[in-house]
């Protein structure tokens, strides 16, 4: 909801999210909540936190099925306790079976180590890679494509845990 940007805003400008994302301006977020082929969610994370974070995914209508996530970001408390993860797997099961998508995809900063193993751990596939092509203020990142599709989402739900 157009209340929830002041929040999404901060949570962008955390010091330490800005490294991994590029935050957009308050009129791309009310755009992205108004444009049916998105759809911008807030993560709750519990109690304390209603508002942990923060997800956009594009091309929900898209013709060919490719959904993206375009952007996944939680509030910096929450880091680090497998919060990211639960929400990934929330996110690839609305994208395969509410949205239909064949392919659920995603680009990732260079630098972004860690939601780079995050992505690959949950079954994430590496389709190439923008030498850098994000400008950083210490000069360039690469952004690296991901994907999953659909028959490896479907694998991944019947195999024993």
């Amino acid at each position: 909801m157009l209340s929830d940007l002041d929040f999404v805003i901060s949570v962008e400008q955390d010091l330490a999210n800005r490294p991994f994302i590029t935050p957009w301006e308050r009129i791309q977020h009310e755009g992205a909540i108004r444009f049916p082929d998105s759809r911008h969610f807030i993560v709750e994370a519990g109690e304390g936190y209603p508002s942990g974070g923060f997800v956009i995914l594009q091309g929900c209508r898209n013709p060919h099925r490719s959904i993206e996530l375009k952007r996944i970001v939680l509030a910096s408390p929450l880091h680090g306790r497998g919060i990211g993860r639960a929400c990934l797997r929330l996110l690839a099961d609305m994208a395969f079976r509410d949205l239909g998508a064949h392919r659920f995809w995603l680009d990732v900063k260079g630098l972004n180590v860690r939601a780079q193993a995050l992505y690959r751990s949950e079954g994430f596939v590496e389709e190439g890679r923008l030498r850098e092509s994000v400008r950083t203020a210490d000069g360039y990142d690469s952004l690296i494509v991901m994907s999953m599709l659909a028959h490896e989402h479907a694998l991944r739900q019947t195999a024993p845990a």
